[in-house]
């Protein structure tokens, strides 16, 4: 049994008080950002109606998705293990789901006050420096939220539960993912069904810029990029964190009994001190680029996170694997120095965090070849933009998997293959990325903030030219920094996501171990079995993989028909309303922005459900290695479609930049019309789909960790039952498809629905005539 030593308890009460450190430099960042001037009356009140929409829909969603997590938190209490721990659990899911909600509000919140006052500082002498610090201290905000409530729950759990903690945390990081996919699906859902029928209705039928006054989906956008980027965002970097935590915790505690529950908290702790280093060294000097700035603030954060963790290890960490106190795992033979092992693995995160920035940016850069690529096939039409930009998102998922699959590699050989090791060093790896993540997440919301500042000062006319252009740069670089974070973030997802697989064989043994030996007939033995050899282990893999595709078909879906009903309505507005086009008239912005919260809550239900059932029905239908290879499946499948996905809508959005700034015959060109196309085709890939990838493989994991006890005590052992094993698989299976099944239901509905609306308009087109 692992007990912590004085020693360490003090050192976690310090972390504790390193975390509300991080909360109150936030609340001072905050004050700093509202400080700043609030611009033009004009711009005030554009500002307003987004802030009303976007607290409406997030309001909204957090009242749906109340009542589920109850119903989950009750479950839990169904899972097996003692009474505290169950307790324990079920309170730490509600706390990890808490603080995922309050994150998202918090960077939803912030956001759509920063975008007025970015807009307001960019016509004002040092505009570019000023705006962009205003928009990257938002992001530190957000940034050091998600450090002080991600330690702070962890500090917290370990303080009150000691050797429990893992057990515990699991509840927690569950209820931190499960409400991060959420949020990432509606508001991706939200955000992108609002850009497409923007786009497609304003630039490509009527011929007016994207942000102009007299389309009714404005707004709706505007909110859009503020509960799907800022909101979903940060919820799904904050269970990065906490998942990775509970993964370090579980393993590190079999590896290195009480020093391996306590040194993935001290290194991601760092990450506190990191995060605040970053945000007040990131600054635009003169009128270099912004993105110039903050990869120059990324990379020294970086190299001082290593050098703080590299510090800690040797302080806190024997010299030898013998010196561990309560670890399970068998190390002997092992003759390295388990310090500079450590600190090589917080090294490989960290560097793999910089490699990931660079590969990303780019693929999707405005000044790298292959985003040049994809602007210039605008010349030949929207078909060969969507194929080169397929082409540049599948190209650069091979390397950015191959990359994250070297990092592993490395763990893999400092750990001189010792499995057990290996597994804890690669949840380590993962806290050493993490120790940038104050960073990242600032560099995440810079890209809403500025979109939104470019928006505010669009749709004003209030803002000079040479402001006008400074935010246009400003969206530029949010672009990038979006689709950078989003490749760091799957990066930290599988890493996430590989700890937690080995969470789930731990899980497995333990129980196994508890039960004793047993008799079992082949058919049970072959279920018990890891073998990939195994043809039903295989099947698992198999189905994994499937359902990353089934989940991402139906994301891009919810997209198309919630995006369909957009480009309806503000047909209907322009149709009836000619006042519109000429000032007269003022949009029904609220009517839009109603669509966009209705359909993205109703299709919350069909993703999340898939993810949370599909692994019970695999588990107890086929056994524990099939679900095993269900992990795997999913795992590796998930990695490249979240590139794929993030990094085609990545260069396709800034192709679009480039046409719109003269290349390939600048706006309204038939080369711009092509390359909308383009950017819409990619809007659901990199905003609803691609990133919801990153919750949906931790969820499943977390599911598989939760219920693999279970697993075993039905199928082996005095209380094998055959019968309630399979109706669990069959109920489980029901559900998961029933929801998938309801989808497309709906789907039929909304085309039925269509095709009466475009019958109405060509009769009244007809009438025109």
């Amino acid at each position: 049994m692992v007990e912590l030593g004085s020693t360490s308890i003090t050192i976690v009460w310090v972390i504790a008080g390193l975390a509300v450190a991080a909360l109150v430099a936030a609340l001072l960042l905050r004050r700093q950002v509202l400080a700043a001037g609030e611009g033009t009356a004009s711009m005030q009140e554009i500002a307003k109606a987004v802030q009303e929409g976007a607290s409406a829909y997030l309001n909204r969603q957090f009242r749906t998705l109340a009542l589920f997590a109850v119903v989950v938190c009750a479950l839990l209490f169904l899972l097996p293990g003692d009474s505290g721990v169950k307790v324990g659990r079920s309170v730490f899911f509600l706390v990890g789901a808490g603080f995922s909600a309050t994150i998202g509000f918090v960077g939803m919140w912030l956001a759509t006050r920063a975008n007025l006052r970015v807009a307001a500082a960019a016509s004002h002498p040092g505009g570019r420096a000023e705006g962009a610090r205003i928009a990257f201290r938002t992001g530190g905000v957000v940034g050091m939220s998600v450090v002080g409530l991600g330690l702070l729950g962890a500090a917290s759990v370990l303080l009150i539960f000691g050797a429990d903690a893992p057990a515990v945390l699991e509840g927690f990081g569950f209820g931190a993912a499960l409400l991060a996919m959420f949020m990432r699906v509606g508001g991706g859902i939200f955000t992108k069904a609002a850009d497409v029928g923007a786009d497609l209705v304003g630039k490509v039928e009527q011929g007016i810029p994207e942000d102009d006054p007299r389309n009714a989906a404005t707004i709706a956008d505007n909110v859009g990029d503020n509960v799907g980027d800022c909101a979903g965002m940060a919820a799904d970097l904050f269970e990065s964190y906490a998942v990775t935590l509970v993964a370090a915790l579980i393993l590190g505690k079999a590896a290195f009994g009480e020093q391996g529950l306590v040194f993935p908290l001290i290194v991601t702790a760092m990450g506190a001190l990191v995060a605040g280093l970053g945000v007040l060294i990131t600054r635009v000097r003169g009128e270099e680029s912004g993105l110039t700035a903050i990869n120059r603030g990324f990379y020294i954060s970086a190299v001082v996170g290593v050098l703080l963790s590299a510090v800690a290890a040797f302080v806190y960490l024997p010299s030898s694997y013998s010196e561990f106190t309560g670890g399970t795992a068998d190390l002997s033979g092992l003759d390295s120095d388990p310090r500079v092992v450590a600190t090589l693995a917080v090294a490989i995160g960290v560097v793999l965090a910089g490699i990931i920035l660079w590969v990303t940016g780019y693929f999707t850069g405005t000044t790298s070849k292959p985003t040049l690529h994809v602007a210039a096939t605008t010349r030949t039409g929207a078909a060969t933009v969507v194929l080169s930009g397929i082409g540049v998102g599948l190209e650069s998922a091979v390397y950015t998997a191959g990359i994250i699959a070297a990092a592993i590699c490395g763990v893999f050989l400092i750990a001189g293959g010792n499995v057990a090791l290996s597994l804890f060093l690669v949840a380590l790896a993962g806290c050493g990325l993490l120790t940038t993540v104050g960073v990242i997440v600032a560099m995440d919301t810079f890209g809403p903030v500025s979109d939104n500042a470019q928006g505010i000062a669009e749709m004003s006319g209030d803002v000079t030219p040479e402001g006008a252009q400074i935010l246009t740069d400003l969206d530029a670089v949010g672009n990038t920094t979006k689709a950078v974070t989003k490749g760091i973030a799957i990066a930290t997802a599988v890493l996430a996501a590989t700890a937690l697989f080995g969470s789930y064989f731990d899980a497995v043994q333990s129980k196994l171990a508890q039960i004793g030996d047993v008799s079992i007939d082949p058919l049970t033995e072959a279920m018990m079995s890891s073998n990939i050899i195994s043809p039903v282990t295989l099947v698992g893999v198999i189905l994994g993989g499937a359902t990353v595709f089934l989940f991402s078909g139906l994301a891009i879906d919810a997209v198309t028909r919630a995006a369909g009903a957009i480009v309806f309505e503000v047909r209907r507005q322009f149709r009836e309303n000619p006042g519109i086009m000429t000032y007269e008239v003022r949009p029904e912005y609220g009517k839009v922005v109603d669509i966009c919260t209705r359909d993205s809550l109703r299709e919350l239900a069909t993703p999340g459900l898939l993810a949370a059932f599909a692994p019970i029905a695999v588990g107890f239908g086929l056994g524990i290695g099939p679900l095993a290879g269900f992990l795997a499946g999913a795992i590796g499948t998930g990695v490249l479609m979240a590139v794929f996905l993030a990094n085609s809508g990545g260069a396709w959005d800034n192709a679009k930049k480039i046409v719109e700034d003269g290349h390939h015959g600048g706006k309204n060109s038939p080369a711009h019309a092509a390359a909308v196309i383009g950017d819409t085709v990619g809007d659901p890939f990199k905003d609803t789909a691609g990133p919801a990838i990153n919750p949906l493989i931790k969820v499943m994991n977390l599911v598989a960790v939760l219920i693999a006890p279970a697993i075993v005590v039905i199928s082996v052992g005095d209380d094998a039952n055959t019968v309630a094993r399979i109706s669990i698989a069959t109920v489980a299976a029901l559900i998961a498809f029933g929801a998938v099944i309801a989808s497309r239901l709906r789907a039929a509905k909304v085309d039925r629905e269509g095709a009466l609306e475009h019958a109405i308009e060509e009769q009244e087109a007809a009438a025109a005539h």
